[in-house]
């Protein structure tokens, strides 16, 4: 009893991984399209909780926190995942701190900000400071993981890691691509693509 019991939560654990990226990036883009005067050339998907309906981005970062989290914990129970789990909860708490302090405004939003970027605020740089462990640690974890699969001789997971590390590398050195706001979904995109094919991998062994 106790056994299944395990194995209904870790599954319900490893089914937040493959809900996080739809959550952030879905209502993400619906405010993109929604918020007057957002404009992805000039503004980040942060700066969204800001002004009336900053609320709902806040939410965002919260929930999507929450379940990266939630995945880390039902992949803590697969061989070999230990510290690379650990990493990925930190990548989960960093959307948390990146929600709870939110962006200062800049670049013309909301409406009636300066058209530039002022002095940071103690909240924006907490934010910055969530941004940066959010980035660091998932970093961390697809480095860690990599080196466990290809030890277990796991190389398709292997590849999954190395893929989207060197992806979202490329992106982000990239400018080419696009603004930074723009570049920084495409990120964000890829970071949660790999931590749901983790959870769908394990996943897949449970059954």
């Amino acid at each position: 009893m106790t056994t299944t019991s395990h194995s209904v939560t870790d599954r319900r654990l490893l089914t937040c991984g493959l809900l996080a990226g739809p959550m952030l990036i879905g209502v993400g883009l619906v405010q993109v399209l929604t918020r007057d005067g957002f404009d992805l050339d000039r503004h980040a998907l942060s700066q969204l909780s800001l002004g009336r309906w900053g609320f709902v981005q806040i939410i965002n970062f919260l929930v999507t926190g929450v379940l990266v989290i939630a995945a880390a914990r039902g992949l803590r129970g697969v061989p070999g995942m230990v510290w690379g789990s650990r990493l990925l909860a930190g990548f989960g708490a960093g959307m948390l701190i990146a929600g709870v302090f939110p962006a200062d405004p800049a670049y013309g939003f909301p409406a009636g900000t300066p058209d530039e970027l002022g002095p940071l605020s103690w909240h924006g740089v907490l934010h910055s400071a969530g941004f940066m462990v959010a980035m660091v640690s998932w970093a961390a974890a697809m480095i860690v993981l990599a080196r466990a699969f290809i030890r277990r001789g796991d190389r398709g997971q292997a590849a999954v890691c190395g893929v989207a590390l060197v992806t979202a590398a490329g992106v982000i050195m990239a400018p080419a691509l696009g603004s930074f706001g723009l570049r920084a979904i495409v990120v964000s995109a890829v970071q949660l693509a790999a931590v749901a094919l983790l959870c769908a991998k394990a996943l897949a062994s449970h059954r």
